[in-house]
């Protein structure tokens, strides 16, 4: 049996980069060896159509899966789902009709276990399951807190996203609390990022160009906005004991249209090395844990 490493990753608000970040790391895994599951419980299906399979075309999902444990539903396991990509990473998918499972949720006590007990067929065939839960704090997101060993949470520049952290640490202490289960978050992705001095995060080419000639000097509202994003991650900084900035990048979503991980599409481009990062301080945190 391999000795597997469950990993969520999550955000209540959607558009901080968390299913990219799932997806990316997963593929930067699987180029390093590993045998990697994407798990995708989200119903927006955007991790499934990610690595390039087509939520419409699929008869069995992961609302299968969730479902069966019901009476009346036929009796679906995680391994009936899965489906290999082009990628090499292996893919539990999403549909739109997971929707209509979490009110059926609600109606049972151990709710909050049922991914992590669906996850026990396979943990002898993947060394990594990597978990996209959706931007929400319902029973989708516990179940992936609660089966996950680590969790990675993202967030973007805006204005409002600390308050992400807040309600994060909230649903951690409530599972602390009604389950006993040790929850914390290990890595935080700070996603699209602008760094000290990078006044033209997101141009290129004749876009670089312009704004140079027409905006030689920085203006006051650039230098505020420059000292917020400074002082948000020192405040994200406190709060986590490995921060990551990966910084905005086209590739991220060229590699999005191809269905492919940015490690199988853009390796080399500036995302794509700080996604290399994140992986291998993912698997120097599981090495470290399999030590203790």
């Amino acid at each position: 049996m391999l000795d597997i490493t469950i990993v969520a990753f999550a955000h209540h608000k959607g558009g901080t980069g968390k299913t990219t970040s799932c997806l990316n790391v997963a593929g930067y895994l699987q180029k390093d060896g590993k045998s990697v599951l994407v798990v995708d419980c989200d119903p927006q299906a955007n991790a499934t159509a990610g690595l390039g399979v087509n939520p419409e075309t699929l008869e069995l999902s992961m609302y299968d899966v969730f479902m069966s444990v019901f009476e009346g539903f036929p009796d679906i396991v995680i391994e009936d789902v899965i489906v290999p990509t082009a990628s090499g990473v292996d893919l539990a998918p999403a549909t739109l009709d997971l929707v209509g499972v979490e009110p059926y949720l609600y109606g049972i006590e151990d709710r909050a276990g049922l991914l992590k007990e669906a996850l026990l067929r396979v943990r002898g065939n993947y060394d990594f399951i990597l978990i996209d839960t959706p931007p929400s704090m319902g029973q989708f997101v516990i179940n992936g807190l609660v089966a996950a060993d680590h969790t990675v949470v993202t967030l973007d520049p805006g204005t409002f996203a600390l308050r992400g952290m807040e309600a994060l640490s909230t649903v951690f202490g409530d599972i602390r609390e009604m389950l006993g289960e040790d929850v914390a978050a290990d890595f935080a992705i700070l996603t699209r990022w602008k760094g000290p001095g990078d006044r033209a995060a997101g141009a290129s080419g004749l876009a670089l160009f312009l704004k140079r000639i027409f905006s030689p000097g920085s203006s006051a509202e650039e230098e505020k906005e420059r000292e917020r994003l400074k002082i948000f991650e020192s405040e994200v900084r406190k709060s986590f004991k490995q921060v990551f900035a990966v910084p905005y990048s086209p590739a991220i979503y060229e590699t999005q249209q191809k269905g492919l991980p940015i490690s199988h599409y853009a390796p080399e481009s500036e995302a794509g090395r700080e996604y290399r990062a994140i992986t291998t301080a993912l698997l120097e945190l599981d090495d470290n844990h399999d030590e203790v």
